[in-house]
């Protein structure tokens, strides 16, 4: 359950305070709308931490018990604070109850980047567990039956297809695609399927597969001779995940892949 659908849950039988960044100059340690749920006694959700994030809730929490004040507030990031960041916050106070639920889920639900991930292998289980974290919608693909485990996060969605690389076709578009399947057979077939997507759509902004630069000089050898061009082969990469990470441990891979995702987020 995300911070969003934990705060709402315990809103519709507490009142809270609803703490957000309504805008930054300088350095600051979260982005405008970065946001935290204040009830009596718990919070939801945070907006850096810190002296700031500590004067914010005895603000917040000073409301909850019948206090006015100005909706939003400036706070200088600076030695009166007892932070060094050098920026300035301002933060919005809203206090809220269970009738702002239906405009608070709008509001507050996330907006995820789609991302395709065809392998569920140890790297490719590893990979789901971090991204279950972070801000992307999973969709997780598998040419065999009972591979997936039994729970998964509420934002991955698991699927069986077979042939595997017929999963492309109804990816969202925009979808990140990542490829690690137990088959370099199955890989190189995933790999021209998004390319031939990419020629009917142009609406995949990545396509990872994971290996050697000697594998992927072997798929670049096979795809020409399947028609595709240099310029088209380039939208590819292979190795995957951030530079300089040399571990080859399940989770020391996802860790670099999805810090590469978030790259391309920024």
């Amino acid at each position: 359950m995300t911070s969003a659908e934990l705060f709402l849950t315990r809103l519709a039988s507490e009142r809270a305070v609803l703490v957000s960044v309504a805008s930054t100059k300088g350095s600051a340690p979260r982005e405008r709308g970065a946001w935290m749920g204040v009830f009596a006694n718990d919070v939801i959700g945070t907006i850096g931490g810190g002296h700031l994030e500590f004067q914010a809730l005895d603000a917040a929490r000073a409301r909850l018990a019948g206090a006015t004040g100005d909706e939003v507030l400036r706070f200088a990031l600076g030695p009166s604070l007892g932070q060094c960041c050098g920026g300035v916050v301002h933060l919005q106070f809203e206090p809220v109850s269970t009738a702002d639920v239906p405009a608070l889920r709008h509001r507050l639900t996330p907006q995820l980047t789609p991302v395709a991930l065809f392998g569920g292998g140890h790297v490719g289980a590893a990979l789901a567990r971090v991204i279950a974290n972070l801000p992307f919608a999973l969709t997780w693909i598998d040419s065999r039956d009972g591979i997936f485990p039994g729970e998964v996060p509420v934002d991955i969605t698991c699927e069986y297809s077979d042939p595997v690389q017929s999963a492309v076709r109804d990816l969202a578009p925009n979808s990140r695609v990542l490829i690690m399947s137990f088959s370099h057979a199955e890989d190189l077939d995933i790999v021209a399927a998004c390319l031939q997507r990419q020629r009917a759509r142009g609406d995949l902004p990545y396509i990872g597969l994971i290996g050697s630069k000697t594998k992927w000089a072997t798929f670049r050898h096979r795809l020409e001779a399947r028609g595709y061009s240099a310029g088209e082969l380039a939208q590819v990469t292979c190795p995957i995940g951030v530079p300089g990470i040399a571990g080859k441990e399940p989770e020391v891979i996802a860790v670099a892949v999805a810090a590469q995702l978030l790259q391309l987020a920024i």
